[in-house]
């Protein structure tokens, strides 16, 4: 395992930092802090001081009073049948000795005679108490010695009882095998007398005759091979180890000593498939090891883990390269890389093309998606203005087109971004009389980055004012040049309202994709992209998703960015439940854990366990580098105490879908001023909870509903603890409220103002007022209360206030223009003639975000 700190090593470990600290002090390693890098020759001095601490806490402990040993033994009795044959009887003989531990037993007296005498110096009892205890204490001693001895007793009658019971068993076999070699013998005897006398030599048989009993080994016609047996059956019944002077026969049975199993002569090597994060179980399972000996091992290299509990990729590998296999580590987009293995050999077919339609805000995008569905959109959106992807299928008389209509608003950038990532072609809408526009440009240039085609439909070409070619002119300024110009982009003029234009609108389109020969596997594991995500009560976690490759399926284990499942239900853009998505066909799904990101890929994959393995690992990657974002900002808490620090607007935004929260929690973050600016502490989808309440109570943040409201619990807490809560519906009214609270945390601006100038033509020195000067006022006004500058050749050499101001003999609060006066600025005498004093006043004035 590689140098880790302290504070790394303390969580390996599950300890806090502070106990991990004291222990190494004990343990004689000298570390300066939590940071400080601890070393593996460390750790081993660390775990062999525990290692003994444990032991000496071991041999403190309580020893047993007595240790029971027993003992198996198992031996073949073989018994004469009535049929001739040996019959084989297993006889097990268990022996059992008891030891018992002395030293515990006078530990014991001695603990007891401590506390007795202990009890007699602290009480002070009389000379017949003291006799009486010491009377009970010999009992009680002599009681406990008869009851060691009867145990003593016990054991040893036990012991006997047990010889006794061996030894007569042992009696009961021998004289079992005597009477069963008595009976053997006498058969033979009968069996010698009953034959008749053989000759002197017996002769051989000829080598060619065949021999009743096989050879060893050879098989027979059921193909096993028989056991050879010598010419005298009955001398299988005999033992093998007879006693010393027994009759022993020549006979034996010989068998060929085969096994089952071959330990092999090398240790096998596995490859192991390491992803990024493993359990300890699954680990033991790919090395065909168990979970015991990889937890040892880990245990080995200071690393504590359970068989459930995972590990990261790169312990994983030392664990396998320890085990002397070889590791083989799986990248996070392994599975996106097999899915794209896999779909080139996968048959294409052709496919419907996805059009995004694109434009500044208002300019008819949804209104001409709305002719073209014939259904009723734009009147819907809030303010007339679309606030997130909308994403739809339509069956135009020309063909099957896949429409994606997003927001123009300046907020919704990543929105229109997204948009053109995932279409074929962009629809460029261009309102006729208003002209190229801001989001105008912005959309030409996300289209340029995803390096797909424009179609320019010119809208609202009935209004009066209308002006087509304005329109060419201004793209043609941004290298979008018609085709009538000698270009390669197609200019449709339309109306939205009327339909004009509208069939060759979508014949340019269809056009267009079949220049571009669209194709996509219909089969496979499907992959998608998330356009869109919720949070409906009722429904849980909904995310519109554009199908790209391959058929999605009702059931499918399926990732998106850090969320996984399985496909619950599929439903299309009118809403209706369908089992299976194509691709090109935008569908909402509903199963997965949580609502994934925007823009999010969408993966379906062979096991749910495998989706859940990736998802961990992703949302730990995410902890991760959040958790250093968060450090890095600890870092930096000193310069945040400085005299503007805390000028924070915090802010908790909820939203009903994934991109509104988005664009919301992006415009918001560019608001205000190094003195104050907005902190968004939190953003989410769904309904506003209690949670969110404590939440904002705690950090002190107001809390901005788009599109949702407060559940009851929440209006409660919202009551009892006072946060505010602001509802919108329409972006830039949420945008233009959190300027305007921005500025009132803003320090008013202070500005200078010259009111009048005065020249000076004569210097006078009193011993009353000290230098006094007389001036003539040139321009504005000379006023008592303001503050002045005195300027030689046009450099401020002081500034200060007014002593005085006379007009002969008379103080007066202001002098005008082309009057002469006396003018005396306080504690300051250096005036000379030719010397300007400039008059001037302060005001403040307010700052916008």
């Amino acid at each position: 395992m590689a140098e880790v700190t302290v504070t790394q090593f303390a969580e390996v470990l599950k300890v806090p930092v502070d106990r991990l600290l004291t222990q190494l002090g004990e343990a004689g390693i000298k570390v300066g802090g939590a940071e400080d890098i601890i070393s593996e020759e460390a750790k081993m001095e660390l775990l062999t001081y525990l290692r003994r601490a444990h032991g000496r806490h071991g041999e403190d402990a309580a020893a047993p009073r007595k240790i029971t040993l027993q003992r198996k033994s198992q031996q073949e009795i073989k018994l004469a049948s009535t049929l001739g044959r040996a019959r084989t009887v297993a006889v097990e003989v268990r022996r059992k000795k008891t030891y018992l531990n002395r030293s515990v037993i006078e530990e014991e007296q001695r603990q007891r005679q401590e506390e007795v005498d202990k009890q007699r110096t602290v009480e002070d009892v009389t000379s017949q108490d003291q006799e009486r205890a010491e009377n009970d204490r010999r009992a009680a001693e002599q009681h406990e010695r008869d009851r060691i001895e009867a145990d003593e007793r016990r054991v040893q009658e036990e012991a006997a009882r047990a010889r006794a019971e061996a030894d007569a068993r042992d009696a009961a076999e021998q004289q079992a095998r005597d009477r069963t070699e008595r009976e053997r013998e006498r058969a033979d005897a009968e069996r010698r007398a009953a034959e008749p006398p053989r000759p002197s030599k017996p002769a051989r048989a000829p080598e060619s005759a065949p021999s009743r009993a096989p050879a060893p080994g050879a098989p027979t016609k059921y193909g096993r091979q028989e056991l050879h047996v010598s010419a005298n059956a009955k001398a299988s019944f005999k033992k093998k180890q007879q006693p010393a002077g027994r009759y022993r026969r020549s006979g034996q049975v010989q068998v060929e000593a085969r096994h089952g199993f071959v330990e092999p002569t090398a240790p096998v090597k596995r490859d192991v498939q390491i992803p990024e994060t493993i359990t300890v179980g699954e680990l033991a399972n790919r090395m065909a090891i168990k979970a015991n000996e990889v937890i040892k091992t880990m245990m080995k290299m200071g690393v504590m883990a359970t068989i459930n509990q995972p590990i990261d990729q790169d312990t994983a590998t030392l664990v396998v390269e320890e085990f002397g296999h070889t590791p083989i580590a799986l990248k996070e987009d392994q599975i996106e890389q097999q899915l794209l293995e896999t779909s080139a050999d996968i048959e294409v077919l052709p496919r419907p093309p996805v059009v995004t339609i694109m434009g500044h805000v208002d300019h008819g995008k949804t209104s001409l998606l709305d002719y073209i569905r014939t259904t009723k959109v734009a009147a819907g959106e809030a303010g007339g203005i679309t606030q997130h992807i909308g994403a739809y299928q339509v069956q135009t008389p020309k063909g099957l087109i896949t429409f994606i209509d997003t927001p123009g608003h300046a907020a919704f950038t990543a929105m229109r971004a997204r948009g053109a990532n995932v279409t074929d072609i962009v629809i460029l809408v261009v309102a006729a009389d208003d002209g190229v526009m801001p989001q105008t440009i912005e959309a030409v240039n996300h289209a340029r980055a995803a390096e797909v085609p424009i179609v320019v439909a010119v809208n609202k070409i009935d209004k009066h004012g209308a002006d087509p070619d304005r329109v060419r002119n201004d793209l043609g300024k941004q290298n979008v040049i018609p085709e009538e110009w000698g270009g390669d982009v197609m200019f449709v003029n339309v109306s939205a309202r009327t339909g004009e234009g509208i069939d060759k609108l979508l014949e340019s389109i269809l056009l267009q994709a079949e220049v571009l020969d669209l194709k996509a596997p219909t089969t496979g594991l499907a992959v998608g992209v998330v356009l869109e995500s919720s949070i409906e009560k009722g429904r849980g976690p909904v995310a519109t998703v554009l199908v790209k490759r391959g058929t999605l399926k009702a059931g499918d284990p399926i990732i998106a960015g850090q969320e996984f499942g399985r496909v619950r239900a599929l439903f299309d853009a009118l809403g209706k439940q369908v089992q299976t998505a194509g691709p090109a066909q935008p569908v909402q799904v509903l199963g997965l854990s949580d609502a994934p990101g925007a823009g999010d890929d969408l993966l379906v994959v062979e096991s749910e366990r495998k989706a859940r393995e990736v998802a961990l690992y992703r949302q730990g990657k995410y902890r991760d580098v959040r958790l250093a974002g968060a450090t890095k900002k600890v870092e930096d808490v000193f310069s945040q105490l400085g005299e503007n620090a805390g000028q924070f607007v915090n802010l908790i935004v909820k939203a009903d879908v994934q991109g509104s929260a988005e664009a919301l929690r992006d415009s918001l973050s560019k608001i205000g001023t190094d003195e104050a600016s907005v902190k968004v502490i939190a953003s989410g989808v769904g309904g506003i909870t209690e949670s969110d309440v404590s939440l904002a109570a705690a950090s002190r943040a107001r809390i901005i509903g788009f599109n949702v409201r407060a559940d009851g619990a929440a209006r409660s807490a919202m009551k009892d603890q006072g946060v505010e809560v602001n509802y919108y519906s329409i972006i830039y009214e949420a945008l233009d409220d959190v300027r305007s609270w921005v500025a009132g945390m803003l320090k008013p601006e202070i500005k200078e103002q010259i009111v009048g100038l005065a020249e000076v033509r004569e210097v006078f020195r009193s011993s009353k007022f000290g230098t006094v000067a007389g001036c003539l006022v040139t321009e504005g006004v000379i006023k008592r209360g303001n503050p002045v500058r005195v300027l030689r050749e046009n450099v401020v050499i002081h500034q200060g206030e007014l002593d005085s101001l006379r007009r002969f003999k008379d103080d007066v609060g202001e002098v005008r223009g082309g009057t002469e006066c006396g003018i005396g600025v306080v504690k300051y005498n250096d005036i000379r003639v030719g010397d300007q004093i400039e008059c001037f006043s302060r005001f403040e004035v307010a700052r916008s975000a």
